[in-house]
């Protein structure tokens, strides 16, 4: 990362929420408490060393809806998106995962970040080929120079996926769609990282890297809808200027 930035992904370690969202849970819509889930904003960000007045987050869709950040959000009301760009330096901007992928993007040339939320619905949308092509539009970014990290997320061989997803991966993904759907005597399953890597070098994007982590494997460190029943919290990622 350039100077004057930082980036996190939290696991579930180190919050004051019980089970089942023990115990450092962001999500404020999956059954815990809103004191819990603000004292474990708190703790994280103050980790960093960040202001949390300087958090700017959405209400996530699984869309491929992109916002920009100019400020905080503080109590203005949550927009509907799974993309969050900035040029303003002391925003941070923050989303919330238990499955899906987080991915972070850098250019460090024209100083713009972003975030991207994308389960199966953002990828087969093409959320993240959406926030690069603003970050391209609005900012003047050359995709060429952006600095992509694909984040803890359900790897291939915990992701099984029923004939709505296989149908809509092979219309977003055409001859490509084979590489990505690994068919069993157990089912068909998708790999999101190698789709989401896909779709980053489709849109210019050279730097790629993928954490490997994958949230059902490990329900120790991290949250896992998928692994849980569905019954569990989220981890955060954010990416900030602090200069």
């Amino acid at each position: 990362m350039m100077p004057g930035t930082k980036h996190a992904v939290f696991t579930r370690h180190g919050g004051v929420s019980p089970a089942p969202w023990d115990s450092l849970n962001f999500g404020s819509t999956v059954g815990d408490t809103q004191a819990c889930v603000q004292e474990n904003l708190l703790r994280a960000l103050s980790a960093l060393e960040i202001a949390s007045s300087s958090v700017y987050d959405v209400r996530q869709i699984h869309s491929n809806l992109v916002v920009e950040a100019v400020s905080g959000r503080n109590n203005a009301p949550h927009q509907p998106a799974d993309a969050i760009l900035t040029r303003a330096r002391g925003v941070t901007l923050l989303m919330r995962f238990a499955d899906c992928v987080p991915i972070l993007l850098l250019d460090p040339v024209t100083g713009t970040i972003g975030i991207a939320h994308a389960g199966w619905q953002g990828t087969v949308k093409n959320v993240v080929g959406a926030a690069v092509n603003r970050m391209k539009a609005h900012f003047g970014v050359d995709p060429a120079n952006i600095l992509a990290g694909i984040g803890p997320s359900i790897c291939q061989d915990h992701y099984q996926v029923g004939q709505n997803v296989i149908d809509a991966v092979q219309a977003q993904f055409g001859e490509d769609a084979q590489a990505l759907l690994d068919v069993r005597e157990s089912g068909c399953y998708f790999d999101l990282w190698s789709a989401n890597r896909m779709l980053l070098e489709q849109s210019g994007v050279c730097s790629i890297e993928v954490a490997g982590i994958c949230t059902a494997c490990s329900t120790e460190d991290w949250f896992s809808h998928r692994a849980s029943g569905g019954t569990t919290g989220r981890f955060a990622a954010l990416i900030t200027f602090t200069e």
